[in-house]
């Protein structure tokens, strides 16, 4: 996420995220079984022939995607609370919301989101895609960690303390967690890229 809160620019450019070194994608990668993302991150991932990799599964919510056209993933049309309340409820790794914002404030309205993590990127952009598109509700935050990286990143680790509707979040069973990057992510083609944003969210049994 830029300094101000943009995930990507107006027209969708990622050409301002840092490539850092420090950071390992693919340890990050390996703690997820499960992948979250909306039509447009997804129709975006598969122009750029990227993939959530071997062992996992990928849950694609729209509306006008045909699940006979993409066979490799699972299409879900309706039923977003429902569909990751019982993710949830499986044994499994962590859950990985991968993008875009519009699925993060579904889910965050939801209050399936246990936390949310921003790498925040030493650059302005002043205008572009928000992290959270509105109309949103406010949820309160908790600062649980933090990490300030050589080449001006930081990243930044809340949990959810209160749901947008003021009542605390479902009690984790473990640590689960939807991490969604922002729609920056959607443009990267392998792990070397930093991710800017993102919400942790399901608890896995």
């Amino acid at each position: 996420m830029s300094l101000d809160g943009y995930i990507a620019g107006p027209n969708g450019e990622a050409d301002w995220i840092i490539s850092d070194p420090e950071i390992d994608f693919r340890a990050l990668f390996a703690q997820f079984d499960t992948f979250l993302v909306g039509r447009k991150t997804f129709q975006a991932m598969a122009r750029g022939g990227m993939s959530a990799g071997r062992g996992t599964k990928t849950i694609v919510f729209s509306r006008t995607l045909k699940p006979r056209d993409y066979p490799g993933v699972t299409i879900v049309s309706d039923r977003i609370e429902e569909t990751v309340t019982a993710l949830r409820a499986e044994k499994g790794k962590d859950i990985w919301l991968f993008g875009g914002g519009s699925l993060f404030r579904s889910l965050l309205d939801a209050g399936v989101v246990d936390s949310v993590e921003v790498a925040i990127v030493p650059v302005l952009l002043g205008d572009g895609i928000p992290l959270l598109p509105a109309p949103a509700h406010r949820a309160s935050l908790k600062l649980t960690g933090h990490k300030i990286y050589k080449s001006g990143i930081a990243l930044m680790e809340y949990s959810v303390i209160a749901r947008t509707d003021g009542r605390p979040p479902p009690p984790r069973v473990r640590r689960g967690r939807i991490l969604q990057p922002d729609d920056n992510q959607r443009h990267q083609r392998d792990h070397d890229r930093t991710f800017s944003g993102s919400a942790r969210a399901t608890a896995r049994a």
